[in-house]
């Protein structure tokens, strides 16, 4: 079990290898915007956990097993985020922001129920996705 700080942590390294194979601690600290202190005590952590390899002052990468946890908080995210969009209505910055938050807080349990309710919401051509339409026309009409 890590805490909600190293799954950022792992989220940013594992959305960063996803375009570039490595990270490195500068583009860690830019993403996370914390200080380069802040990573390497982060980074330390990860890899007495097993979740990282990093080379001396270099590289830093994801084991096998901080990959899947990695891949695990980043999907919660995205499915969190794009809920919060997408049925709720909430901007994207917002909804990206409190995805973040929620990723941490919410049983995967909650989570996999929202997944399936903007599933079942966004069924093209049915009377839900009237509903959904009626409930975002209402959150307009309140805001």
């Amino acid at each position: 079990m890590v805490s909600a700080s190293l799954e950022d942590y792992l989220e940013a390294i594992y959305e960063i290898c996803k375009t570039s194979s490595v990270a490195r601690v500068k583009e860690i600290a830019a993403r996370l915007e914390v200080t380069n202190a802040s990573v390497v005590g982060a980074l330390r952590v990860l890899r007495e956990k097993g979740l990282i390899e990093q080379e001396r002052y270099g590289y830093i990468r994801l084991t096998k097993s901080g990959r899947e946890l990695a891949r695990d908080v980043s999907n919660r995210h995205q499915a969190l985020a794009d809920f919060f969009n997408s049925v709720l209505g909430i901007g994207k910055g917002k909804a990206e922001s409190d995805a973040c938050k929620a990723e941490h807080t919410l049983a995967a349990e909650t989570i996999g129920r929202l997944i399936l309710l903007k599933e079942f919401l966004g069924t093209k051509a049915s009377p839900k996705q009237a509903g959904l339409d009626s409930f975002r026309k209402f959150i307009h009409e309140r805001e």
